[in-house]
């Protein structure tokens, strides 16, 4: 699995004030994982990604929650050890300090809000 990775040349957050499709805003790119951050605060970040077929993520830990919703195409997540198939419309709970990592199906867009604690 490879993990090339691309940030988005967008500007990264949506236009405010404008009801957008959420999977129109970041773009496939062959063998890449793109990202595109629209929101990042101290208390968590809202970021797309766009996965071409065969990309992912390896499996990692992180010290807080996330969802991970399917915008576009389907994603194999594998979380504790679980492997959790997911597709468009639907959506996943990482929870935190638990090893997850993801696989492209197909190739897949998601909506990833991570949530830290409050310190």
């Amino acid at each position: 699995m490879s993990e090339k990775h691309h940030q988005d040349a967008g500007t990264g957050a949506m236009p405010p004030g404008q009801a957008v499709a959420l999977a129109d805003l970041i773009s496939y790119q062959p063998g890449a994982v793109v990202s595109r951050t629209l929101i990042k605060k101290n208390a968590g970040t809202v970021t797309l990604f766009a996965f071409d077929v065969g990309q992912g993520l390896s499996e990692h830990t992180a010290p807080f929650d996330a969802i991970a919703e399917i915008l576009d195409g389907e994603a194999e997540l594998t979380i504790g050890g679980k492997e959790v198939a997911a597709r468009a419309g639907q959506a996943v709970l990482m929870p935190a300090n638990v090893p997850h990592a993801l696989a492209a199906r197909t190739a897949f867009k998601m909506l990833l809000v991570m949530v830290r604690e409050a310190g």
